[in-house]
């Protein structure tokens, strides 16, 4: 499966908006490392989770 993201975009997870806006730091096969800016680092499943990536940090 193709992901539309690459490392500097900007991200919600649309299910934890609390999370904050992140930014991917990596993303090796379907594990995407995100650092949150109200929770810090996250690896996120790909498969499962469906990230919206913004066009800019708000």
């Amino acid at each position: 499966m193709q992901y539309d993201l690459e490392p500097g975009n900007f991200v919600v997870n649309p299910s934890k908006k609390e999370w904050g806006i992140g930014q991917v730091q990596s993303i090796i096969k379907n594990k995407a490392t995100i650092n949150f800016q109200n929770i810090g680092k996250q690896v996120i499943n790909l498969d499962n989770i469906i990230l919206e990536k913004i066009k800019n940090e708000q």
